[in-house]
């Protein structure tokens, strides 16, 4: 099942598609402006996003530069618009495919289905499980488990647990994790780490005084790395 975000502000148009994807087994995500779907595409990490240009409060092709500034997601561009110079310059600022309106739910989802085939979706699907200690993070069914039972995280604490997994006795600092994880390069409040930090710990059964897993280190960033072997 692929988590699609779709950017499309006529209703009409919209509700349809949304239940017809759904029907085809993908779990799907909505937007009527740019800027809500640049947020969504941000905090939610889809696996692909379906992008109209004709939107009322940006013009797609601009959100489309947006967010390959900050995002690898792939990105299937979905618009009346069917001059062939625009379809050059919208492959050329970074989307994946192009499909011209009208069009079937079952065009479009053959068309997500073959851009989701030529690579990773949001960069993890094509990742193997990681393993530090009893902790298993698996991006492919973004599902973590710890001594084998399922930790329920949010998709935020997922990602920056799997940031965090892929540098196991690392230290990560507090920039490097909002920079990749909430895909903010331009700076950050330090304290939204802390936050979602205290929540993944009291999810792992542990806290800051007493870490099994995840370690800060004052004035630096966080290190995640397997409990030490009790005597």
């Amino acid at each position: 099942m692929a988590r699609l975000l779709l950017i499309e502000d006529d209703l009409t148009i919209r509700t349809p598609l949304i239940r017809a994807l759904r029907e085809r087994g993908h779990a799907v995500a909505a937007a009527s402006t740019a800027m809500a779907g640049l947020r969504d595409a941000l905090e939610d990490r889809p696996d692909l996003v379906v992008l109209d240009l004709g939107l009322p409060d940006l013009d797609g092709r601009e959100l489309l530069r947006m967010l390959r500034a900050v995002s690898s997601v792939p990105v299937i561009v979905a618009t009346a618009r069917d001059d062939e110079t625009e379809i050059v310059r919208v492959l050329d600022a970074g989307a994946d495919d192009y499909v011209v309106k009208p069009f079937t739910a079952a065009q479009l989802d053959a068309r997500a289905r073959a851009v989701l085939r030529r690579g990773p979706s949001g960069a993890d699907a094509q990742e193997a499980a990681l393993v530090v200690g009893g902790l298993r993070v698996d991006p492919r069914a973004r599902q973590v488990t710890l001594d084998g039972v399922t930790v329920e995280l949010t998709p935020r604490e997922f990602d920056l647990l799997h940031h965090l997994a892929g540098r196991p006795g690392q230290v990560v600092t507090k920039r490097e994790l909002l920079t990749e994880v909430w895909q903010i390069p331009y700076g950050g409040a330090d304290k939204t780490v802390d936050v979602h930090l205290s929540w993944l710990r009291r999810k792992l059964g542990e806290n800051a005084q007493q870490p099994r897993y995840l370690h800060t280190v004052r004035g630096v960033g966080v290190r995640l790395e397997a409990p030490a072997a009790q005597p």
